[in-house]
């Protein structure tokens, strides 16, 4: 049975500098290993194609996605020291990206509106 799809997912691309890969991955994996304790998830992790980076991260509700920036803050902050953030999506129902729109503004994102779709 389908249910309506009300996942809200952070979609982020980085470009890691030259000769910092590893040192980025290496924060990917403690974030992976802080993000497993929290509740909201619903996936989370990276993918690389050469120096970019992905972080693949969905969660239940726009107050999980906060508490995951809250959680995460001082890894982040690093990762940003050693790679530069070249796309910020926010994709979720739009009750939920409404409650993001002024919290996420410093990081320039673009907002899009779920309207029709379905989960399982």
């Amino acid at each position: 049975m389908a249910l309506q799809d009300t996942v809200c997912t952070l979609v982020p691309y980085f470009t890691v500098h030259d000769g910092k890969l590893d040192e980025f991955k290496a924060l990917g994996e403690q974030m992976v290993e802080r993000t497993q304790s929290e509740s909201d998830v619903v996936f989370y992790g990276f993918s690389f194609s050469g120096q970019r980076a992905h972080c693949r991260e969905g969660y239940n509700s726009a107050a999980g996605i906060l508490a995951h920036l809250e959680n995460v803050d001082e890894l982040l902050q690093a990762a940003l020291k050693i790679a530069d953030l070249d796309l910020l999506e926010v994709h979720g129902p739009a009750s939920e990206v409404d409650a993001l729109r002024e919290p996420l503004a410093g990081l320039n994102p673009s907002f899009f509106v779920m309207e029709t779709g379905f989960r399982r």
